[in-house]
């Protein structure tokens, strides 16, 4: 595939980000069976430049993943290697945030309203959280080794303010095969008046939804999630 590459000459800037070239564009989410992205929600794809002809350079931060209303918010997160991410309580009720496959693997265990845990992401990779209580409870990191991302609104639009100079696009979403999102990767070169990228569109056909196993590698008992208080560990 052929990408015709349209430069443009405004700049945005985002407050706190020095100047620079900017990348931007749109992406556009195809054959799915969630009625959300039917209505034109394109929400949660993250896109990534980094650098060919210089050093990455992350930039590690401190971000926040909240449960509330027994979800995670938000539920893709994309940040730089060596980041912090909090995992605050905001309900009523306890919560047990962890991952046991693919990424970073963690366990914060058991903890109460109004509380808080924290993890740093040392490695690139995507982390797939979960909570051992509640079983429709999940949340993707992306961890980046790089400082140039964006994640997608609703409206599906990126700008990534960039150095001029070379670089690799990656293209994260949670439903689309690992074939569709390594075909989207791209190289490119930015100048210092910025890159307008064509819309990118995604499929998500081939997408199959697996159900995931408790911290432990087994099935959720029957239930799970229901009770108000929880007194201690379940296995």
């Amino acid at each position: 595939m052929i990408w015709r590459w349209v430069i443009f000459f405004s700049v945005f800037v985002t407050p706190g980000i020095a100047r620079g070239a900017v990348v931007s564009g749109k992406v556009v989410l195809r054959d799915s069976r969630i009625a959300a992205v039917s209505k034109g929600n394109y929400s949660g794809v993250v896109i990534s430049l980094a650098p060919l002809d210089h050093p990455a350079d992350p930039e590690p931060r401190r971000a926040r993943m909240l449960q509330k209303d027994k979800t995670f918010i938000p539920h893709v997160l994309a940040i730089s290697t060596g980041s912090t991410v909090d995992l605050p309580n905001a309900d009523p009720i306890f919560h047990s945030a962890f991952s046991s496959y693919s990424g970073q693997i963690f366990d914060v265990g058991l903890y109460p309203p109004g509380t808080n845990r924290a993890v740093r992401f040392t490695r690139p990779g995507v982390v797939r959280v979960f909570c051992n209580i509640h079983p429709t409870m999940s949340a993707i990191i992306v961890v980046l080794n790089t400082p140039f991302f964006d994640t997608t609104p609703k409206d599906g639009t990126f700008h990534i303010n960039v150095p001029a100079g070379d670089y690799e696009m990656k293209v994260f979403h949670e439903r689309a095969t690992e074939a569709t999102l390594r075909h989207l990767s791209r190289r490119l070169t930015v100048s210092e008046s910025g890159l307008q990228i064509p819309d990118i569109e995604i499929s998500e056909a081939g997408y199959l939804a697996i159900p995931h196993k408790n911290k432990y590698g087994k099935d959720y008992p029957p239930g799970s999630g229901e009770e108000a208080i929880y007194p201690g560990e379940h296995q």
